[in-house]
């Protein structure tokens, strides 16, 4: 099974880290535009060293919610993604 997005695991925590086929401030817009899920871009939340951001490219996902909600969000996010 293909997977949407290429997402690494934490070894601890409620956060994924997944890789973004488009710039991960234009996708994270994007998202929540057109399916109303919230993600952070990962270039918010490295700084610049040496002219590369080590976040950009990544959004990261909180599953903070209730379980019907974060499989909600998850399917939205795979709708949104097949159609990029």
């Amino acid at each position: 099974m293909q997977t949407a997005l290429e997402v690494g695991l934490p070894d601890a925590g409620f956060y994924l880290w997944a890789a973004t086929p488009l710039a991960d401030t234009e996708f994270a817009r994007r998202l929540y535009a057109e399916q109303h899920v919230t993600v952070l871009p990962g270039s918010f939340l490295a700084r610049d060293s040496g002219g590369i951001n080590p976040g950009a490219g990544y959004v990261r996902m909180a599953l903070v919610a209730e379980l019907g909600e974060c499989l909600e969000a998850a399917h939205r996010v795979v709708e949104f993604t097949r159609k990029l």
